[in-house]
């Protein structure tokens, strides 16, 4: 049976994925809220971004917990890391409808990764932990997808 210091090697592989997909995101958040001109969007990306780097933190003790080395950086190849190299440069455009547009997009990868995980761990340990950082990205998603709408 699973617990939270002897999770199946699927479920660190899959923590560890999230680990990294957060760090993307929080890495990206932060750069984007420094090059927006927009006070309310940079200081909501900002939280966004601290956020993310606090789910991270998060994952990585309870890949430590299970005597594994969590991963400390994102990934240069997945679907996040594109996404945030495509808002930057939107950002130096200034314009916040594609800003936000992009930043849809982003959590639209990093909302689905969650939802496959907690299809992949259903009954796992570890879903209550997942479950909470899932509502959160699902409800900055929502937030993001707002902003951009009432700016369209």
């Amino acid at each position: 049976m699973e617990t939270v210091s002897n999770l199946t090697e699927e479920s660190i592989s899959g923590i560890q994925n999230l680990i990294e997909i957060n760090i993307d995101s929080s890495k990206g958040f932060s750069d984007a809220a420094e090059k927006i001109e927009n006070v309310q969007i940079a200081n909501f990306f900002r939280e966004c971004g601290d956020e993310r780097g606090r789910f991270a933190s998060e994952l990585k003790n309870l890949v430590r917990v299970n005597g594994r080395d969590p991963e400390n950086s994102g990934s240069l190849k997945g679907t996040v890391h594109r996404w945030w190299m495509n808002i930057r440069g939107t950002v130096s455009g200034g314009d916040e409808h594609a800003v936000l547009a992009e930043a849809e997009r982003g959590e639209d990868a990093i909302k689905g990764r969650y939802e496959q995980m907690l299809k992949e761990t259903a009954g796992s340990t570890v879903n209550d932990v997942l479950q909470r950082q899932y509502a959160s990205v699902k409800a900055r998603h929502d937030q993001i997808r707002d902003m951009r709408d009432a700016r369209a």
